[in-house]
């Protein structure tokens, strides 16, 4: 990612939960290179602490399916920074591991994943719409992925949890639209992470086969040919925190290097 510093989130005020590594940790250094305040969250404490020291963010500690705890975090970035303008929703859980298909899932696994794919996404909807509404409007960003719009056996939970917050981002676009809320839900495909990683890792294990195999299968799904970066996925979030987006709420943003128009 560029290091050069920009404007384009001047004067605003920031929460990316699941901020400590990843998508969360790259979309909040974006935004705090161009301009904005950023308090990233996590139930990682020590990770989510490094990371605010290396990247100029505040830390706190956050479990997003903690209905009370999602007004304080609401207020500690209104404290902090002295407003509140975006809400990145990006914590979230893949679901890999033993029973990901629709016969063997447990209901424990559906639950958890569920809890802070979706519970989370619409409590810190819930919680940031009254403040959004006094400021005078603002942005949220859900993150969803390409795989809400396939089908998913193989991750069924998740599938199933991220074509929610997709659903539930249109909801929340048609209602705070008077209020000049705007809600986008954010889908990428195959991006570089370690939950990526750990993903191929995984159906590289499950199906007895080679990694560099497996990681080859994948890569081959994509029409542009490779996987896609971090940075990749903040530029787009970037780009619908910013008042360049203004006009845009409701929509899903892909960014999965084409993947969808093959599956």
């Amino acid at each position: 990612m560029s290091n050069s510093v920009g404007t384009r989130l001047s004067g605003k005020c920031c929460i990316v939960t699941g901020g400590a590594r990843g998508l969360g940790r790259a979309i909040a250094d974006a935004f705090i290179k161009d301009g904005a305040s950023v308090l990233i969250t996590d139930i990682d404490a020590s990770v989510g602490d490094k990371t605010a020291k290396e990247i100029g963010a505040k830390f706190a500690l956050h479990d997003v399916t903690d209905e009370k705890r999602w007004p304080e975090i609401i207020s500690l970035c209104t404290d902090e920074f002295g407003g509140f303008d975006v809400l990145v929703n990006n914590a979230g859980l893949a679901g890999i591991g033993d029973g990901v298909s629709p016969e063997d899932t447990s209901l424990k696994s559906w639950q958890r994943t569920f809890g802070v794919n979706v519970e989370g996404v619409f409590l810190g909807c819930r919680a940031a719409i009254a403040e959004l509404r006094k400021s005078g409007g603002g942005s949220i960003i859900n993150m969803s992925s390409v795989a809400s719009m396939t089908p998913t056996p193989f991750l069924t939970a998740y599938g199933a949890s991220k074509a929610a917050v997709a659903h539930l981002s249109t909801s929340i676009a048609l209602h705070g639209a008077p209020d000049k809320i705007r809600c986008n839900s954010v889908h990428p495909g195959q991006v570089q992470t370690e939950l990526h990683n750990d993903l191929i890792a995984d159906a590289a294990a499950t199906a007895g086969a080679p990694l560099a195999a497996v990681e080859a299968d994948f890569a081959s799904r994509i029409p542009l040919g490779e996987f896609g970066q971090a940075e990749d996925i903040a530029n787009a979030v970037l780009f619908l925190a910013s008042d360049e987006s203004r006009y845009i709420t409701g929509m899903q943003m892909v960014v999965d290097g084409g993947m969808q128009l093959i599956n």
